[in-house]
This record gives C-alpha cells, structure tokens and sequence, in this order.
C-alpha cells in the first residue's frame, strides 16, 4: 500500500548550500533545493552512515562529511567514493510554496545482469578484475553502472568478499569491530546478482601482450587447478604487499605484518585474552603504526613505537604537525624510541621476546608489527615494463597498455601537469582510479581529476587530508593544532596542493569540491572565513 504525501518543508526556506534532514512517516529523508527543484534521497552515506545534511552542497554536488563520498544533486547517483552505490530516491511534489514529500522509495532500475544476447559482439566482450580490494569492488560497480552487459570476472587471493580495509587498523586491533564484523564494499548478493563471476585464485603470471591470466594451483584456489584464462581488457588492481626489513628474527612466531583481514585476526588472537599484559612494539611510524598504537592503546596495551623517523609523519605533514601527532600519542600512553635502528629480533623457543637496537637497548616485546612499508603487487606482471618499485605507469585515463588498465596502488599517474608522475597509497584513490578505469572500459575517454583524500584515525579523532604535496612554500593554519580543531593549507606557488584538517568536516567537504577546479590561498581563506561567519548563523537557527 502505499502512503501519502506529507508536507515537510516550505521551497521558500529550503537554504541552497546544503541539505536538510526531515523525517516522513518514521522515514528519515534527505531533502535538496536545486534551483526551484527540490529532490528527496536517503540521508545517510551507504558507505558508513555519514549524516549528509552535515557534508556540502555545492555545484550539483552532495557531499558527504566523513569520508567525502560525492553524489549527483540531479540522480542521486555516486560521483566518487567510497560509496560505490547511489542514493535511494523519495518523490517530492510542489504545491506551490509546500514541499510533499513520500515515504515510498522510486523502485531503483534493473541490474545488468551480465548476460548478453548472443547476437551482439559488444556486450559478449569479457572484462576481468584483477584484485578483490577497494579499486577491484569500486570497478565492477561501475562497469554495471556505466552500462557494461558483458562477462565480468572478479579475481582475488582472499575468500573474504571485498571489504572495507581501512577498519583493520582503526577499529579492529582496539576491539571496537570483531574481524567478522568488517563491514563489506557491496550488499552480499550484490556480485550474483549483478552478474559478476567470482575466482579466489592467486594469479602465477599475467601475460600482457597475450592477455593471458595464468593461475597457481593448488592450495589457495577456489578450485585444484584453473586452466589459463584470456580476455578482452583487463584491470589490474591488486594493491601492495608488506615490506618485511631485513632484519634477523623476522620469521619469529609473535612477528605480524597487516594487510589482510586474516592478519588482523591472528593479531588479535597473538593479543590473548588479557591483551593489557601483552607488549607490543611497532616498527615504524607511518599511518598504519600509528593507527594500530591508538587502537591497541584503547583497549589498554602497552605500546612501544620504534621507526627511523625523527618526527612521525614530518614528511607528509610537515614537522609542526608531525609533533602534534607525537604528542598526541605520548599524552595516551605510547612510548617513542625515534630515530632508531633496529639490530635484530630477539626470540626463544621460535616466539620474539624483545626488540634490539643498534645501541645495545632491548625493548621487551611478545607480539611485534612490522609497519614498515608497502610494495606494489606486481610481481607477476610479465610483459609490461615496471618501475624500480614495481609501479605500473598509466596515462591520465587509467591505461597502462592496449587491452590493461590499473588502479590504485600500484598505479603512477600525473596528479599535476607539468609534474613528475606520482603513487599514492590511499584507499579512496583506488577506487577514485577505478572508477575512470571502468568508465573508459565502457568507451569513455575521461581523465583522472579528482582530488585525493584519506582520513587517519587516532584516539576518536579523525584527521582529514585532502589533495597531495610532497613540497611546499608555507603551511597556513586556522585553529589550533594542539587542540586537534584546525585546518592546514600547504601552499606552493600561491596554490593549495593539500589540506590537513581536525574537526572541520562540513568544511572539509566545501574545500574538496573547491580544489577540483585549483585552488587559491586566497580562494582557500575566502572559504574558511565565510564557514567561520555561517556556522553562528546555523546553530542560532
């Protein structure tokens, strides 16, 4: 049955800068003003629930507060990640100034379904996935969305469907999330329903100029052995692999690397059941170190950080944030030995029991991380030239050769131009790169211009970082960082390259939007200043 219309909101007062929140018959819905058009969506971000009214509306855009998902003000459809599924839509009615508004979802279109008529070349093509990640999930969504009707093979060495990678370090090593409970990329089914095969296989070789995916067989496969398997055009998307030093003791038993979800729970379960009486000591002080040390040191484990680094983080954000970081971290119970080298590992009966430096010092240590780096996963790539580190070089439309693609990770592309080619190692620029990748599989010839993001979480606080600068002429803070309430522009030539920001989402969001097109330091301070003036304004109304 379905329900009536209910007036929620009068057009006239609907404010043009960002959505608001009303509820309709105990629906929750999302109301946007588009000129003298107002649209209804679902509220929250299908990526993890980020109140939208929160976030940003701005040149047809909605953006999401948290994590920067962007949707079309017009459809409701993903314009980039991490949500890789669109808005559930509402129908809205005028009459005259009153805005109606039904609880009863507009029934979203078929699914392809990846079963093309045998009549038509096109959509008999065979598109594969090579990597089960965050860039492996976002590309098949959008070789669906973006009309693709063809096979679609999804490939990947983990059993676990793709999920959200990110939790491993935030959430589950504080015991917020049981590793069962890492919420997935996409709705279980969403895969066979939408046609998309699923191979859990290693792969041995990818021949690029055959097109040509040769598996290893045996254990680890979905099945004993997977005859070679050709295609039409492939994605490669496999991420990075820990770096392991070399260091003596490595292979001791306590010694973890975290990558995996299947790592995540043998770090929990070194933990034991008194987690507070394990030692644990990081090497390195680099995003995942670090996230790791909160979580840890929220569920009350002694925390020892040992990393070559003078300042954790100065590289990225400069040594006055990076000291902020320390102290934030200090101020919760880790311990830094900094500029350190680490001599050996030190175990007895096959398990390590403590960390030796250089100087002689043991750090006594039952479980150790090795936070120490990533490495692209290219080291079956055959016939491709690589970089010195394993990176694949695409073009700015995600292309590495005829007939392969590559996002994420692995992938060097121009942020800038006029600039050296850069890889990042960020989880949303995966799937931002997967998704120019699919859409120019589907005969698109778009351009990656976007503009990367991450977050990184520490002790309930989350930091936001837009953009990306490996130099800069100054940093321009408003707010104050050792209250962790700022926002960072790193300047070079008068331009914004990046922004560090705590505590300023809503305007986070307006500045992601605002740096697709460049960015001024004085378009920059334009936009901070105008959010300082309307926030009292807002919460007076």
């Amino acid at each position: 049955m379905s329900t009536p219309a209910r007036r929620v909101a009068r057009l006239s007062e609907l404010p043009a800068d960002r959505a608001i929140r009303v509820t309709v018959d105990d629906t929750p819905i999302l109301l946007v003003r588009d000129g003298d058009t107002v649209r209804a969506y679902s509220p929250d971000c299908p990526h993890a629930g980020g109140p939208l009214e929160e976030g940003a509306l701005c040149h047809g855009r909605i953006i999401c507060p948290w994590h920067k998902g962007t949707f079309d003000v017009a459809t409701g459809n993903v314009l980039e990640p991490p949500a890789l599924l669109p808005l559930d839509r509402y129908p809205v009615t005028l009459d005259g100034d009153d805005v109606l508004v039904s609880a009863d979802k507009i029934a979203a279109p078929e699914p392809a379904s990846g079963t093309p008529p045998a009549d038509t070349t096109a959509q008999a093509k065979h598109y594969v996935v090579i990597g089960a990640g965050a860039a492996g999930a976002a590309a098949c969504a959008a070789l669906r969305e973006f009309g693709f009707e063809g096979r679609i093979t999804l490939i990947g060495d983990e059993a676990h469907a793709p999920y959200d990678r990110t939790s491993l370090s935030k959430f589950v090593p504080s015991f917020e999330m049981a590793p069962a409970d890492v919420p997935p990329l996409l709705p279980p089914d969403w895969l066979r329903t939408h046609g998309v095969e699923r191979i859990v296989a290693k792969v041995a070789r990818l021949d690029v100029p055959a097109r040509t995916i040769h598996f290893e067989s045996g254990a680890g496969a979905s099945e004993p052995d997977i005859a070679p398997m050709t295609y039409d055009t492939a994605l490669l998307a496999t991420g990075s692999v820990p770096k392991v030093p070399d260091i003596p003791g490595c292979e001791l038993g306590g010694v973890h690397v975290l990558r995996h979800l299947d790592d995540a729970a043998a770090l929990i379960d070194a933990l034991g059941d008194d987690a507070s009486q394990t030692r644990v000591a990081i090497l390195g002080s680099g995003f995942i170190g670090l996230e790791v040390a909160s979580a840890l040191r929220k569920h009350g484990v002694p925390v020892t950080v040992i990393s070559r680094d003078k300042v954790p983080f100065a590289k990225q954000f400069g040594e006055r944030a990076g000291q902020m970081f320390r102290a934030l971290h200090e101020s919760n119970g880790v311990t830094f030995h900094l500029d350190a080298q680490v001599a050996s590992l030190e175990g007895d009966e096959g398990n390590v029991h403590s960390v030796m430096l250089d100087g002689g010092e043991a750090i006594a240590a039952n479980v150790v991380l090795l936070g120490t780096g990533v490495a692209p996963a290219t080291g079956f790539v055959d016939g491709l030239p690589l970089q010195k580190d394993g990176g694949v070089v695409v073009n700015a439309g995600m292309n590495a050769a005829c007939g392969l693609y590559a996002a994420g990770d692995l992938a060097v592309f121009s942020l800038h131009e006029n600039q050296e080619p850069v890889r990042i190692e960020h989880w949303r620029v995966a799937q931002q790169h997967a998704r120019i990748a699919a859409q120019n599989m589907c005969g698109a010839r778009n351009r990656y211009v976007d503009v990367p993001y991450f977050w990184t979480y520490h002790y309930g606080k989350n930091f936001e970082y837009l953009g990306h600068a490996s130099e800069w002429d100054e940093i321009v803070v408003d707010g104050d960082f050792d209250h962790h309430q700022f926002i960072a522009l790193y300047v070079r030539d008068n331009n914004v390259d990046a922004v560090l920001a705590c505590e300023r989402e809503a305007l986070t969001a307006r500045l992601s939007d605002a740096m697709r097109g460049g960015l001024s330091r004085a378009e920059a301070l334009a936009i901070i200043g105008a959010a300082a003036q309307s926030a009292p304004e807002r919460a007076a109304s």
